[in-house]
């Protein structure tokens, strides 16, 4: 989500003039779009504004801005604590951008943090140059106020985009050049045209159905949302790809329930099965969070324990942390750091194990690969991505990239596969 605003600003600011400096010294503008999911993006966030303020002091005339959920949660604090910084913007503020520089440049330092709406998601599809992959919001917001969470007060409330309104930047994008587009919302799963009240599943499919379109992929899923028609629609779509990320965040049913989660274990594995069984080659993703208050070593034992039972193909791992207005922040029986630390470290390693060994049991396989350009370390080699959204590392020439290849698997890594391009 954090990703399609920043490309929002981006359009914004290339409307206003403003082309992308290669490094900050020779920025006029430094835009920082932020998250407060976790305290430890917070303080990374304090941290890089501080470090401006020499480059502030030698260009004066340099503008310093906040946006996004920090942006949202910590307002005018923001322009308090830091003496250096200009502007902040909050998430529903993206509309004022210009009015918000205009008053910068004349020395006004400005908070603006509207609450979010209830209703309607403003989309600026300004400057529309997608690459070959693309981004598109269908609806912002959660409702289910998990008790460890700051998105429903940062995001607001759950709102969806017109389904018509979703059709025609998707068939824009998909005509400008874009081949792979994920649908973005706090919970996809919750998303419900106002007017026709066209489901997910029914919108997933709608898309499908978009000439020029490649490949289709969405986030985020909640567990207790997932239907068997998301699932259906999941296998018999050509387009949409074999790669789910289904937050789980414990695999304790006491953890489950103090987080307000809404499902228990069973019911989650019980997902997951249906799921297996429709779509066996889907590659399944989640998060997980460690030292919730008063988790005991047997509730972590649990989510270690559910790691090897599912077999997650990639996991997002966070230690706990106090978020504002979060209920969860109340409560008692708080972890130490060090505690936390210890159990995030033993999840890591164990699910590094699990990825390797998913990753070396696709040797052998031939993965359709959607080529992405040059790999990280270079050397002749491209770097795309399977259906199910594993980086594919293989060699080929440059005239590959935007395009479709099958690649033979031989080697399987902790985050990534190598392979070798089948004869064209």
């Amino acid at each position: 989500m954090n990703e399609y605003d920043s490309a929002r600003m981006a359009g914004i600011l290339a409307e206003l003039g403003y082309a992308q400096a290669d490094a900050p010294d020779e920025a006029d503008l430094i835009l920082l779009n932020t998250c407060s999911v976790r305290e430890h993006a917070a303080h990374k966030v304090y941290s890089y504004v501080g470090a401006l303020k020499p480059l502030k002091e030698r260009k004066p005339h340099l503008i310093i801005g906040v946006g996004g959920c920090l942006a949202q949660q910590e307002g005018q604090r923001l322009l308090k604590g830091i003496p250096h910084l200009d502007l902040v913007f909050g998430t529903d503020a993206l509309d004022s951008l210009p009015e918000l520089l205009a008053d910068a440049a004349r020395g006004r330092r400005r908070s603006h943090t509207p609450r979010p709406r209830t209703v309607g998601i403003p989309v600026l599809r300004r400057g529309l140059k997608p690459g070959l992959k693309a981004m598109v919001t269908v609806m912002q917001g959660c409702d289910n106020f998990c008790s460890y969470c700051v998105v429903p007060y940062v995001r607001g409330r759950e709102r969806s985009r017109p389904a018509p309104e979703i059709m025609e930047e998707v068939a824009a994008l998909a005509q400008a050049g874009a081949r792979e587009i994920t649908l973005l919302g706090q919970n996809v799963n919750s998303y419900r045209d106002a007017e026709s009240r066209l489901d997910f599943p029914g919108l997933l499919a709608r898309i499908a159905s978009v000439p020029g379109l490649w490949r289709l992929r969405f986030t985020t899923s909640h567990p207790k949302d997932l239907s068997p028609r998301l699932i259906e629609v999941m296998a018999s779509e050509e387009k949409v790809m074999e790669q789910l990320h289904l937050p789980v965040q414990s695999g304790s049913d006491r953890v489950l329930a103090a987080m307000k989660r809404g499902y228990d274990r069973g019911r989650y594995l019980a997902k997951v099965e249906a799921i297996r069984e429709r779509l066996p080659d889907l590659a399944l993703g989640s998060d997980i969070i460690v030292g919730f208050p008063g988790e005991s070593q047997a509730d972590f034992e649990e989510s270690l324990s559910l790691l090897s039972l599912v077999g997650f193909d990639f996991l997002f791992s966070f230690k706990y942390s106090d978020r504002p207005h979060a209920k969860a922040s109340k409560l008692k029986n708080k972890l130490s750091e060090e505690v936390k630390a210890r159990r995030l470290n033993a999840l890591q390693a164990r699910q590094r194990e699990i990825s390797l060994a998913i990753h070396r049991q696709q040797v052998g396989r031939v993965e359709e690969v959607l080529v992405e350009g040059p790999a990280k370390k270079g050397q002749g080699r491209l770097a795309g991505r399977s259906r199910a959204g594993r980086t594919v590392n293989f060699a080929g020439p440059d005239e590959l990239v935007g395009g479709l290849v099958q690649v033979a698997i031989t080697e399987g890594l902790v985050n990534s596969l190598k392979g070798r391009l089948c004869q064209l």
